[in-house]
């Protein structure tokens, strides 16, 4: 059941955000293929479908989906793994059509809500050094960076930065 984002979490409509109305929902199978097209064309080492379906079968992730009011269109979704104290963001996308307008902020802090009712105190995630508006959202939520993973990204031969915050 899809629950809504209060309003006070998006940005005000504006002519930038005309008629922008999405509730996020638990990622379903019925999402999955706008999710990959969306994954597509996000990132140059795409999940395959298979990833996005194991996470709907285990208790230990958690796959959200922001939806278009009334369409229900996937505008963007956000992947979580619980590890026990902490939780490890694993994926976070938004459809072309609809960045830098609040959607993967949202996610990220309902996902952070759920962390925390499930125990989690720190968020844990990789982000490319090239990313630099995904970096800067991080930044804006309190993400501080603990390390580098040497070419973690093999194909492009690009280091990760490990971030991390506290969620408490």
């Amino acid at each position: 059941m899809p629950f809504p984002l209060p309003e006070s979490l998006f940005p005000p409509e504006s002519e930038a955000t005309p008629g922008l109305r999405l509730v996020v929902a638990p990622l379903g199978r019925r999402h999955l293929a706008e999710v990959t097209a969306i994954e597509q064309v996000s990132f140059p080492q795409p999940w395959e479908r298979r990833l996005f379906e194991a996470i709907l079968v285990s208790k230990r992730y958690l796959g959200l989906a922001a939806l278009t009011l009334p369409a229900q269109v996937v505008a963007g979704y956000a992947c979580f793994w619980f590890t026990g104290e902490g939780v490890q963001i694993q994926n976070v996308a938004v459809h072309p059509s609809f960045r830098r307008r609040g959607v993967a902020r949202n996610l990220l802090k309902l996902g952070f809500k759920e962390a925390l009712a499930r125990g989690a105190e720190l968020a844990t995630l990789e982000v490319r050094p090239s990313n630099l508006a995904a970096r800067r959202l991080y930044a804006s939520l309190g993400f501080r960076e603990m390390g580098r993973l040497p070419k973690y990204y093999q194909a492009e031969n690009e280091d990760a930065l490990i971030l991390q915050r506290r969620l408490g």
